[in-house]
């Protein structure tokens, strides 16, 4: 099974073809907020680079947040767009779960993804993890950071996320054994391998951004 995976929830503007498991081609940049510029263009490079065209694709997968409005906006617009036109299944995984699948060999039994909105908030979900696979404890939410410590219960857990580099010293100030990821980027690696195990599990579906809080202009129209 070929698999394009888009991500766009976050700076990087991540593009990744597999064969089943296996990475083929990897284009993960920075680029901020310009995925509009830059994602065809990385889509077109991936799909050459692994001497393929883009009709041999049989699986496209999105990360559907939670992340950037915009972002999420873009990647999963571009994903159904493929998907409609050349009639290619799509998965659509969460950013939180996407974070999960990076530490399939973690000695943990707990995952929790941890992203930082900003002013003590976090996006989490908590996933289990049994011989090498996933599955969700608490559902992808939005919280402040104390909310997020005080409904965890497990104190062995694995933490990772860009949460855990902004509140890491009132993290392991809660959870003494817990362990706390280096690596806290999303991937569109992790994303393909994600979704692959999500359609072979559950098959296509159609896919919709993650929205767990309203826009920040929103937020701002309704407090005034």
């Amino acid at each position: 099974m070929k698999i394009l995976s888009i991500d766009t929830a976050s700076d990087v503007c991540g593009v990744s073809i597999l064969e089943d498991d296996k990475l083929v081609c990897n284009l993960d940049v920075n680029t901020g907020h310009t995925h509009s510029e830059n994602l065809m263009p990385q889509i077109a490079s991936a799909v050459s680079n692994s001497k393929i065209s883009i009709s041999d694709i049989d699986l496209i997968v999105s990360d559907i947040g939670p992340g950037s409005f915009t972002g999420l906006r873009i990647g999963v617009a571009t994903a159904k767009a493929f998907s409609d036109s050349l009639g290619i299944p799509c998965v659509g995984v969460s950013s939180l779960e996407v974070l999960a699948y990076k530490v399939l060999n973690s000695s943990s039994k707990t995952i929790c993804s941890v992203i930082d909105c900003k002013n003590r908030n976090c996006y989490f979900a908590v996933y289990s993890l049994d011989n090498g696979k996933i599955s969700c404890k608490l559902k992808p939410s939005a919280t402040t950071i104390q909310e997020m410590i005080d409904l965890l219960q497990d104190d062995n857990i694995f933490f990772i996320g860009d949460g855990v580099i902004t509140y890491k010293d009132i993290l392991m100030e809660n959870f003494p054994n817990g362990t706390f990821s280096n690596d806290n980027d999303l991937d569109s690696y992790s994303l393909g391998i994600a979704g692959r195990n999500k359609y072979l599990q559950f098959g296509a579906a159609d896919i919709l951004p993650l929205y767990l809080r309203k826009p920040q202009a929103e937020r701002q129209k309704e407090g005034k």
